[in-house]
């Protein structure tokens, strides 16, 4: 038997999943004790079982993943024969070198917490690899990435017309270009650069008409949503028709979403690998079809 659960942040996507590969959804409880400490404790008997954590690290990263490494090595020391953690959203991946003098390579510390922490398998969705190119150059358990950009590719193309799509940095491209590609439509790229943490200023990279365009802007992470505003408004500048915001990964800190409608964005729009209002593209599918294959 598949026993699926989640820890706090993906319960949504933890039932659906658990639905569709016929498994069973068992609640866990994770709280705290009055000094602090974490309280957690699994619902189901998991001696001899399949253990499925379906758990992103949004909300609360630092939360998610003590709490992802509390309940794998509870589930191996209560007897599960196999624990999988699905991670729609795979945190700290950013942080993939040392910047600074005496910074932490968060990326690193993670996969290194992970790698041992009876985890047996992970699948996550659209990581931030940039630096780090494979997630086996920093994890030693099986570790796979999906993508959704043939899902959201599909969700474009029956939601828009005469649609280009616009990468708002060099490193969004990756995902805007093969968008595109599946779609048969013209893409650019803007080019980021970066005064502080909060300021940015983008500049069209290759030249195509955005005029009467319905602009579709792709990115795997929408952050405080300034990259996005920015590029909203080179699109806005240009002519387009109308301009939509699409994100794998929102995040949507200090009241991204909220300044990204008030911005003039006509349609904001994410893939539910975080629980949010603007969750339209849904990955069920896809990590039930993985899981399926082989848990």
């Amino acid at each position: 038997m598949v026993i699926v659960t989640t820890l706090k942040n993906s319960e949504k996507l933890a039932k659906a999943i658990a639905k569709n590969i016929k498994g069973t959804y068992s609640k866990t409880e994770v709280s705290t004790f009055p000094d602090g400490d974490m309280y957690l404790k699994f619902s189901s008997k998991l001696k001899g079982q399949k253990l499925v954590i379906v758990e992103s690290f949004q909300p609360n990263s630092n939360d998610a993943l003590l709490n992802i490494i509390f309940a794998a090595k509870n589930a191996k020391s209560l007897g599960a024969k196999k624990v999988v953690l699905v991670c729609p959203y795979l945190a700290f991946m950013r942080q993939d070198k040392r910047f600074n003098d005496g910074e932490a390579i968060n990326a690193q510390i993670m996969s290194n917490l992970l790698n041992n922490s009876g985890l047996d398998r992970i699948i996550t969705i659209d990581p931030h690899l940039h630096r780090i190119k494979k997630m086996k150059d920093i994890f030693t358990i099986q570790a796979e990435n999906l993508t959704a950009n043939d899902i959201i590719a599909d969700f474009i193309g029956k939601k828009f017309k005469n649609e280009i799509v616009i990468g708002p940095d060099w490193e969004s491209y990756q995902w805007a270009d093969k968008i595109s590609a599946r779609l048969g439509v013209e893409d650019t790229v803007l080019e980021k650069t970066r005064s502080s943490s909060r300021k940015v200023s983008v500049e069209v990279k290759k030249e195509i008409t955005i005029k009467g365009k319905n602009v579709i802007i792709v990115d795997d992470i929408i952050s405080t949503g300034n990259t996005m505003i920015k590029a909203l408004k080179e699109a806005k500048k240009r002519g387009a028709k109308s301009v939509t915001a699409i994100g794998v990964h929102g995040l949507f800190v200090e009241k991204a979403y909220e300044k990204m409608k008030k911005a003039g964005f006509d349609n904001i729009y994410t893939v539910n690998t975080i629980e949010h209002k603007s969750n339209k593209i849904d990955i069920t599918k896809l990590i039930s079809d993985k899981l399926k294959k082989n848990i």
